[in-house]
């Protein structure tokens, strides 16, 4: 339990505290064991936040936390009849991340945090850089959208999105008390945009790619591309972000359009920055790339080191992928032999490029691709091997509801354009009207040429779809399935439905014979 005085005054040194209501409330003797923004969470000593939402505003359930036990509410407007003092504050999410932090002894002071943020490449880049600072004997945690990880064992994941602050800085709590020297952070736009992450000390920021996603959000492209850069504007150091021991680095990929203008922000900030890709301008670049049946063989050059790398991951877009990784390596001085062993060391990321083999004469893939860029990228690199084995390329997916609208015919020219066979179905429908959703991507292909009932299907129930798949497959055919990856959820307007990819592609296999 700590004093709630003490936040109290936090908050004012922020500039966040309006004022206290009611007014001359005695604050003292109140302590607080816990924060949170569900009312349905809140325990006696939880400090309760209200958050205004897109679907719920907190206020509406103050009431009800403090019934629950909450010795206070922070909000940004009063609550009446609620019978415990409250905190009005300018800014919620901003207490919210500051309240979480405090309560939790601000864990990511103790650690060195790499946060990664871009459009496509997040989670398999996260995994790389995990590997490499245990290589290192530099044991890291794992926040991801695949799994949370500390100490060396799971302990959360499978979400779609960063955590909000209280279970984001809950985890890295665990970290501390489990030994981890580092935290690797899946650090997506919303978490960015939403302050999920403040007050997590950054050290090192990593960037992917900027491209066509999350505008439902968002509202405009420049508004989510700010979001992702703000990660690099939080490497500035001050009293929420110490430097220790080791600097603030900006990893960029300069071979994406806004290379420059993220490594202008994190220079500001007065960040070193790194760029790696095949750019004259990047320092970490590839000297070659090559697939095999078991992986891909990268070579890598960096100012310190040059070695050919074979990783175990599928798709030529995992170059980039690793040499964001071995940046990071450069930025904190790991031994470049670690470096190159923790590359190679990891097997794969569940729900990424991942082959599914069940002796069928077609390979299966799962991939977590759910935007025009990653569709492209996993199509056209899984296109040589279709062309290998004297086959073509078949492809399953959707596109989430209430989400970006926008991209869903962009989608559906990508598949058309590569594709025997184009399989449409659900990936989280939401509240919309997934037959309307289907349409959407489905008129993108039509522009490409394919043909209804033909090489081109609507079929709303996901395993129905993957059971077509497999059963239209010819000999030496690539099957991929695209949107939902690790996922465990397929939500519906009824709620979430259990989903689980790669198990029920195996009992499609299995129902057709294959695996016997």
């Amino acid at each position: 339990m700590k004093p709630l005085g003490d936040l109290v005054r936090l908050l004012e040194a922020r500039g966040l505290l309006r004022r206290v209501l009611p007014a001359g409330a005695a604050l003292a003797g109140t302590a607080v064991g816990g924060v949170a923004l569900d009312s349905r969470t809140v325990l006696p000593g939880t400090l309760f936040v209200a958050i205004s939402g897109a679907r719920f505003d907190g206020h509406d359930y103050a009431p009800a936390a403090a019934m629950a036990g909450a010795p206070a509410v922070i909000a940004e407007r009063a609550v009446g009849g609620l019978g415990v003092p409250q905190l009005l504050v300018a800014d919620a999410r901003a207490a919210l991340a500051l309240a979480a932090a405090w309560a939790h002894d601000y864990p990511s002071r103790s650690l060195g945090v790499v946060g990664v943020t871009g459009t496509d490449g997040k989670t398999s880049t996260c995994f790389l850089i995990r590997s490499v600072l245990e290589a290192a004997s530099r044991p890291a945690g794992l926040v991801s959208t695949v799994t949370v990880i500390a100490g060396g064992q799971v302990i959360g994941g499978g979400r779609a999105t960063t955590p909000e602050a209280p279970e984001l800085q809950a985890e890295l709590a665990q970290m501390v008390a489990a030994g981890d020297d580092f935290a690797v952070v899946e650090s997506t736009s919303h978490g960015l945009a939403q302050q999920r992450v403040g007050e997590v000390a950054y050290d090192v920021a990593v960037l992917t790619n900027v491209s066509h996603e999350h505008l439902e959000f968002h509202k405009t492209y420049e508004a989510y591309r700010a979001a992702k850069r703000s990660l690099f504007e939080r490497l500035a150091v001050g009293e929420a972000n110490p430097d220790k021991g080791f600097g603030k680095w900006a990893i960029v990929n300069r071979d994406d359009e806004v290379a420059a203008d993220f490594a202008a922000a994190a220079e500001r900030a007065g960040a070193r920055v790194i760029g790696y890709g095949a750019d004259d301008s990047a320092q970490v670049r590839p000297m070659r790339v090559a697939e095999s049946a078991d992986g891909l063989v990268v070579g890598i050059a960096t100012p310190r080191w040059q070695a050919d790398i074979r990783l175990q991951l599928a798709g030529r877009f995992n170059a980039a992928n690793a040499l964001a990784a071995a940046a990071v390596g450069e930025a904190l001085d790991l031994a470049p032999e670690a470096v190159q062993r923790g590359l190679a060391a990891l097997a794969g990321v569940p729900g990424r490029m991942e082959r599914i083999e069940m002796g069928q004469p077609f390979t299966v893939i799962v991939d977590y691709a759910h935007t025009p860029e990653a569709l492209t990228r996993v199509l056209d690199n899984l296109a040589p091997l279709a062309a290998a084995g004297g086959g073509g390329l078949a492809c399953v997916f959707g596109s989430a509801g209430e989400r970006d609208t926008l991209k869903r015919p962009m989608m559906g020219r990508v598949a058309g354009e590569r594709c025997r066979l184009v399989v449409l179905t659900d990936e989280d429908p939401r509240g919309e009207d997934g037959m309307k959703i289907l349409e959407e991507i489905a008129a993108g292909a039509r522009e490409l040429g394919k043909r209804d009932g033909q090489d081109l299907r609507l079929v709303p129930d996901r395993r129905e779809a993957i059971r077509l798949a497999f059963e239209s497959a010819r000999p030496g055919d690539v099957v991929v399935l695209c949107g939902k990856g690790h996922e465990a959820t397929i939500e519906t307007a009824d709620g979430a439905v259990p989903w689980n990819e790669s198990a029920v592609a195996r009992e499609e296999l299995a129902a057709l014979g294959h695996g016997e």
